[in-house]
């Protein structure tokens, strides 16, 4: 969690400097979601997500280097510098967006899960979506047809709060998105995003339930981003003592408080941690802003012929 944070913060710098173009969506405050949800998947496992969408494939084991690059607009991104910040994909490590259209993603991810219980293979999709595609249309008729066809899915709001700048009490009767399940007796809940175990427990329980052939579930994670909905973001629609208060349950601080108090680490090894992180971190800017732009060609290539491609096949 430590270094996907301190990944983002990097991003931010670079977008600062204009090395990073046009939109930027940062994870900032809610890594537990994802620590979270690896601890429970399986390596036939899959995600798809909407458009905050850096650190997922990281988690997933994508060489971070290439994210960076691909953020930059790099030959030697994920998919060449093409996708950029909106639209990180990795199928080889079962990583499927990366979607900028708002809710776009979860019928896909139904697809997803309904290939998985067509071909009988032995796999589950997770389906992350923010609380404001929770109001698109789509997500109902997904619903009906993931529980009346009881598809390997988990259908995960990540709800921190707003959409964009539009809370989520405005766009509703009530703001508890997890009840959106009751309608098709989906099991449904609301999850402690901040915390990294309350995570890994109800991931683990619906990531089985689909497993075994029981149908979908649908978790309304409360978590909360510390940064703007976007760089572009000027977060007029919150105050500051609304973000610091958050703050004091930072997934990563609580994670942290753990290991001192039970002892798992000394003062000395954690500062390792922090040097290593930094490190790393600075390994990534190094390789994404020393690769080469793509050649102009690969815009002509990729409409009109794909041999020369085959990973964009792929995607």
């Amino acid at each position: 969690m430590l270094f996907w944070r301190k990944f983002e913060d990097k991003l931010a710098a670079l977008y600062i400097q204009q090395k990073v173009r046009g939109f930027l969506h940062l994870y900032n405050g809610q890594e537990a979601v994802l620590a979270g949800a690896l601890h429970a998947m399986k390596e036939n496992d899959k995600m798809i997500t909407a458009y905050r969408n850096h650190v997922q494939p990281i988690g997933l084991g994508v060489d971070p280097k290439r994210i960076m690059a691909e953020l930059l607009g790099k030959d030697t991104g994920t998919s060449r510098g093409l996708g950029g910040s909106m639209h990180i994909f990795s199928p080889e490590h079962n990583f499927y967006g990366g979607h900028g259209i708002v809710g776009g993603q979860i019928p896909l991810g139904a697809g997803l899960a309904f290939a998985d219980k067509y071909f009988e293979r032995d796999g589950v999709t997770l389906t992350y979506f923010g609380d404001g595609a929770a109001r698109q249309g789509s997500l109902h008729e997904t619903f009906n047809m993931a529980i009346n066809w009881k598809l390997p899915v988990v259908f995960i709001c990540e709800n921190n709060g707003y959409a964009m700048g539009t809370s989520v009490e405005r766009t509703a009767n009530h703001d508890d998105i997890w009840k959106l399940g009751l309608g098709y007796e989906m099991p449904c809940g609301p999850v402690d995003g901040m915390n990294p175990v309350a995570v890994a427990e109800a991931m683990h329980e619906a990531i089985e339930r689909a497993r075994r052939g029981d149908g979908p579930t649908l978790l309304d994670i409360k978590t909360y981003r510390y940064r703007g909905h976007s760089m572009s973001d000027a977060q007029h629609y919150r105050t500051k003592q609304e973000v610091e208060e958050y703050k004091k349950i930072d997934p990563i601080s609580q994670v942290l408080d753990v290991i001192k108090s039970k002892k798992y680490a000394s003062e000395k090894q954690i500062k390792e941690w922090d040097q290593e992180v930094k490190d790393k971190v600075a390994e990534c800017q190094k390789f994404a802003e020393e690769s080469p732009f793509p050649d102009k060609q690969l815009l002509y290539d990729v409409v009109y012929e794909q041999e020369d491609y085959p990973f964009l096949k792929h995607r």
